[in-house]
């Protein structure tokens, strides 16, 4: 399970950069996910070979919704991949970056937003006991709160790759499979 979770993400980051190839060559300011997202979209339709508009717009929702799935499930897993960090990093020049506790917490969703998107609030509220230094039972409580909500975020993961899968036809099914959308 976590080889498939792994091949998963690492063909999902693939499936990202390669799409993000025009993208880099603009420069970091110019990224736009939801472009890169409309290309990736257009690029799956390619290889599934759908001609008709109708089926299309049926199997363009399933992706959208197990991609939707996918990125909310990566962000609960990796707590908003590297977005731990409290104050700035070194040889930041980051103006919100400031390591006290007040200015830390106002600019905290901005510092902790990433690749993965914004991280869940149970992430965060488990974060803020460890780094408050919470009790053993408080801690408890969070990391209990943080896994049921993960646990939903699979969930829906899986029954939003299930749905997808329901109206593919083989082929379509291995194009999914092969670009990260199922197993």
């Amino acid at each position: 399970m976590k080889l498939n979770q792994m091949l998963a993400i690492a063909g999902l980051g693939a499936l990202m950069l390669v799409g993000s190839t025009t993208v880099m060559a603009q420069g970091r300011g110019g990224f736009d996910p939801a472009q890169m997202r409309e290309r990736m979209i257009t690029r799956l339709r390619e290889q599934m070979d759908v001609k008709d508009d109708a089926e299309w717009k049926a199997i363009e929702g399933q992706i959208s919704k197990v991609m939707d799935a996918r990125r909310d499930t990566m962000a609960s897993e990796f707590g908003g991949f590297g977005g731990g960090s409290r104050g700035p990093r070194p040889g930041s020049t980051d103006a919100n970056s400031s390591s006290t506790s007040s200015s830390s917490d106002q600019g905290s969703s901005r510092r902790r937003s990433s690749f993965f998107g914004e991280p869940a609030p149970e992430t965060e509220a488990l974060r803020k006991a460890v780094d408050d230094k919470a009790s053993s039972d408080e801690i408890q409580a969070k990391l209990s709160a943080m896994r049921k909500a993960n646990k939903a975020k699979q969930q829906k993961l899986e029954k939003a790759q299930a749905d997808l899968k329901a109206i593919l036809s083989p082929r379509q099914e291995a194009v999914a499979v092969l670009n990260g959308l199922l197993k």
